[in-house]
Formats: structure tokens, sequence, C-alpha cells
């Protein structure tokens, strides 16, 4: 295998991987960026649609968490897809899917009509984040992935600090045209560019190294000479041995919690900005931003240094901490709105900065079908937080007139996820 490498002329590692990185994060970041849109616009949506169609704390809490019921079941079905038949055909179908379903939802009137879209919702975009994360696996050895997985990750950031100011101006600016309300306005727009990104897939990307005609031979040979020499440290197993895997169920662990918080922030964050006393759409919209633009920064730096340093586990965990501090504190600090936000902002970029990495320890010891089967348990495990944090915060702020347990209850889950890592990884599972 590695004989091609030797006799090929001697290549800038950091120049080819920079190449790669510059033809496919980008379009990757995008998708993303359209994904959580789709995925979180509810929360911005939920400021006058709730009033709009007389729903619940717990109502809005419930359908914005069954989206991961859906995106459970069918999230390891579609991983194990895109293995077999490739990323093109696999990614453009759940673009396509997702954007149809995300902009229908403009259509609900009914809490039961609310919880179905929001389910199809999870089945139409099961299998894109474990997909692309196994996809990274087919470019990048691990040693060089975190910092590719934190750049795509980023797009979880830019949706936030775009995606606010954007729903709270196109909530404004369309309210009552034709007949329609804001929310819905904003759940369509926001919906369309999915599926214009799904098709542009299918020309734009390439399911192996092997096709791809913008590196040379000698830099395709270098790439998967890479890949396969990474590939011997892992672990090559059966669909049911992934699932007894005990490593794949407590990354399972961590993540549901560290996604705990990611998710109670995105479904509640104009709430809680709201609460803070502001009240115009825009001005909501632009601080909502705020925090996610201290997490855009902060994921990159410690992405970098745990790439440098070759260590996971303080990566993740001590960032893990901090943002879980971050939440606490911003439940005293409510009546001083800028520090309240700072806080939040702390919060945000802590727990942004600790998910990314827990990738490059699923990565570090899982290959081929392996990957596939793993990553998808991991991630449809992890994100049913995404469907109890919701759900809970939105119970709790029913029963008690307050989210101030609720955010407790989101630091806390995001504790339990930093002493997991640092008392259950093993200090060698780190990339190679």
């Amino acid at each position: 295998m590695s004989e091609p490498l030797d006799r090929a002329p001697a290549l800038d590692e950091d120049l080819l991987y920079a190449k790669i990185t510059r033809r496919i994060i980008p379009f990757l970041f995008l998708c993303y960026v359209a994904a959580y849109l789709d995925r979180v616009n509810v929360g911005f949506a939920k400021l006058t649609m709730a009033a709009d169609l007389h729903f619940s704390e717990t109502v809005y809490g419930l359908g914005a968490g069954v989206f991961f019921l859906g995106y459970f079941f069918f999230e390891i079905p579609s991983n194990l897809l895109m293995h077999r038949i490739g990323a093109r055909a696999t990614l453009a179908r759940i673009m396509l899917a997702w954007g149809v379903v995300s902009a229908a939802t403009l259509l609900v009137s009914t809490p039961g009509q609310f919880y179905a879209m929001r389910f199809l919702l999870g089945v139409a975009e099961a299998g894109f984040f474990p997909g692309v994360v196994l996809y990274l696996t087919y470019w990048y050895p691990a040693a060089r992935r975190g910092r590719a997985q934190a750049l795509f990750v980023t797009a979880v950031a830019i949706a936030g600090v775009l995606g606010n100011p954007l729903s709270g101006w196109i909530m404004l600016t369309t309210q009552g045209l034709y007949g329609l309300q804001g929310w819905q306005w904003l759940l369509l727009l926001e919906g369309i560019p999915s599926v214009f990104l799904g098709c542009f897939a299918l020309y734009w990307l390439e399911d192996r190294v092997a096709e791809a005609r913008w590196l040379s031979a000698a830099e395709r040979a270098h790439v998967a000479a890479n890949i396969a020499r990474d590939n011997e440290h892992k672990t090559e197993i059966s669909l049911s041995a992934g699932l007894r895997d005990a490593r794949v169920w407590l990354l399972a662990l961590i993540y549901f919690c560290l996604a705990a918080g990611l998710y109670g922030i995105n479904f509640w964050l104009p709430t809680l900005v709201r609460g803070f006393g502001v009240s115009d759409l825009r001005s909501i919209g632009l601080v909502s931003a705020l925090p996610w633009a201290a997490a855009l920064g902060c994921m990159v730096l410690v992405s970098r240094s745990s790439d440098l340093r070759r260590e996971r586990r303080y990566h993740i965990a001590v960032p893990a901490l901090v943002g879980a501090a971050g939440l606490a504190l911003s439940v005293p600090l409510a009546g001083q709105p800028v520090l309240a936000v700072a806080a939040l902002a702390v919060g945000t970029a802590g727990v942004m900065s600790a998910l990314p990495l827990c990738w490059s320890l699923a990565t570090t010891f899982l290959g081929g079908a392996a990957a596939a089967v793993g990553i998808a348990v991991i991630n449809s495990f992890g994100n049913l937080s995404g469907f109890v944090s919701p759900y809970l915060v939105g119970f709790i702020r029913d029963a008690t007139g307050s989210t101030d347990a609720g955010v407790y209850l989101l630091a806390g889950f995001m504790t339990a996820g930093a002493l997991l890592v640092l008392l259950r990884v093993p200090a060698n599972l780190v990339a190679r």
C-alpha cells in the first residue's frame, strides 16, 4: 500500500488537505446551515405561531422535540444506505426531502399536525449529519479530522449568527403578505434553499477519492494511502456487533448529555432573550445572534488546539464545564440583560466547542461499516436529547411559569457529559 506513495514526488500535505478542504467543506457547510435553519427556525417562529395557533409551552416543546423521534428511527438505515450507494445520492435525497417538508410546515393549524410535520422533518433529515461525519473519514486521516469536523459544525453557529436576525426580519416584513403570517413565510423561505442545494449535490460531490478529478493522480494516491494506513487501527465489525460495542454507547451517552444543552439553547434562546426584556422581533433576532457569534471563534480555536496536541478528553470536558457554568449563571443574571446574554454566550461557546470533538473520538476506533453503524447510533441516540430537553423546558415553564429550573437542568446535563468524558473515556482514545 505504501509503494505508490514512495515512488510519487514529494507532496506538501498541508497544501493538499487545504485543497480538499476548499472543495468539500464550504458546500457541506452551506448544506448544514440550511439544514439547521430548517430544524430550529421553529424556535423563532414560536414567538408568534404559538399565540396564533393557541399552542401551550408544552405543546411547542413537544413539537420542537418530536423531530428527533423521526430522526432516531431512521438514522441508522439512512447511514447504512449511504455506505452502500454513496454520498451524492444520499445527501441529495435528504436535502430535497427536508426542504419540502420544512416549507410545508406552514400549513399546520393543530397540535397533531404540528407534531406530524416535525416528525416527518426528522425522518427527512435523518442521516445527514452522521453521513457527513462518515464522508469526512473518506478524505481526512484521524489526526486532521478534528479541525475539518469543527469547520463543518461551525455551520450551527453561523446559522445562529445569520439565522436569528434573518428570521426576525422575515417575520416582520412579510407579516400578512398574501394572507400568510410572518412565521409561515419564515418556514417557506428558509426551506427553499435546501431544495436547490440538494440538486447541486449531485453535481458537486464525489462518492470516493478515486473519482476526484480535481486532484491529480499522485494526490489521489497520497490521500488513499493515508486513509488506508489510518484504517489499519480501526475496528471493522458487523451491524449487530456495532450495536453491542460499549464504546459506541458510552459516546452516545456523552453526546446525549452535551446535545441536551445545545438543543435547549437552540429552541429556547429567543424566548429567553425576550424574558430579559427584549420585545421587538428584530432586536430579539440580533441579540440571539450574539451567543452564536461567540461560539464561532471558540470552537475553531479549541479544535485546532486539540488537533495540534492530539488530545481530546480535556478539550471536550473543559469547554463543556465552562459552558454549563455560563448557562447556570444566566439565571441569576436575568435582571441584568447584558450580563445574562454574556453568560448565555459562554454557555453556547462551551457546548459548541465540545460537541465536534466527540466525533473525533468515535472515528478514531471505527471504520467502514462499523463507522456507518457506530456514528449513526451515537448521533441518533444522542439526538434524542433534542426531544427530551425542549419538552422538559416547556413542561417546566408551564408548571412553574419560569424557564429557570429548565436552564439549570440543561447545565446539569452538560456537566454530566463532561464528567463521563473525564472518568470513562480512556486516555489513549485520541487521534493517531
